[in-house]
């Protein structure tokens, strides 16, 4: 594990930040960011799920309806609308979204230009927020919107797809972390990374576990997300699938992984008193 104390004050009034980050598409990303918050949640946390995609396929999956979004991630990035006014109630009980919107399309150049770009998102959400958690779910791409993000949070959660290439995007992105920690935030950590998409019935995707907890030890979670149909369908419900349908694999490794977090969390909670 490779938890390290912050360098900002711990204070009860302070939400942890996290982003759910990977340079590539189609690992589960999103899939994740819905369901670990909405699990968090179910364990009694109070959770911020930030939208940075301009995709925006984590506020339809908690159905957020586009047509009634009065402020976005765009407004707090580039309006100064605080975090709180822009975020939405979810259907989930502690779960609310700031979401995506069409605007943020062009944001990335819009940032190009824009002065303290870096910094934007860092600066309206490391302040005290009614939350104990605030996840970002990020574009699939290193660009200035992943970056905002990377140098908000104090930790990055990793899904990896169980396939061929995964090692290789996951030094990429390892690479990535530490050059962001030596230019922009310190803090700056993996909190785990979890395997997405693992089919035990395909030795590739056993191979590929073994392979990246031989390279990455404890960084990678106990807990394996299976490739499961009802976490694609839950989706275009506008639910989690650990409200869709609890009872099912994909939900129920979820909620495995969120606990696995409070655990990891407790152990910096410690380290942060001994620091």
């Amino acid at each position: 594990m490779h938890l390290r104390p912050s360098r900002r004050a711990s204070a009860a009034k302070y939400p942890r930040l996290l982003a759910v980050a990977n340079q590539k598409g189609g690992v589960g990303k999103t899939t994740t960011a819905i369901n670990l918050a909405t699990a968090l949640c179910a364990i009694g946390k109070k959770v911020l799920l930030v939208d940075l995609d301009p995709q925006g396929n984590a506020s339809t999956g908690l159905g957020v309806r586009r047509s009634l979004i009065r402020n976005s991630v765009y407004d707090v990035l580039f309006e100064a609308v605080g975090i709180t006014e822009a975020a939405v109630k979810t259907k989930v009980p502690g779960l609310s979204v700031v979401p995506s919107s069409v605007h943020l399309s062009g944001a990335e150049i819009e940032l190009v230009t824009a002065e303290n770009r870096e910094f934007r998102l860092r600066d309206a959400l490391r302040r005290p927020l009614p939350y104990d958690y605030v996840i970002i779910d990020c574009p699939p791409s290193l660009n200035l919107l992943t970056l905002n993000a990377l140098v908000a949070v104090e930790s990055i959660v990793v899904p990896l797809q169980c396939e061929f290439y995964a090692l290789e995007g996951l030094s990429h992105l390892t690479k990535t972390v530490e050059r962001v920690r030596k230019t922009f935030n310190p803090d700056l950590d993996i909190h785990g990374v979890v395997l997405t998409m693992f089919d035990k019935r395909n030795n590739l995707s056993r191979m590929v576990e073994v392979d990246v907890r031989k390279h990455f030890g404890d960084t990678v979670y106990k807990t394996v997300i299976p490739r499961n149909v009802r976490l694609s369908e839950a989706p275009s419900y506008g639910l989690p699938a650990i409200v869709y349908d609890m009872r099912c694999s994909g939900a129920q490794a979820y909620i495995k992984l969120a606990k696995e977090v409070i655990r990891r969390e407790r152990a910096y909670q410690k380290m942060l008193e001994a620091a």
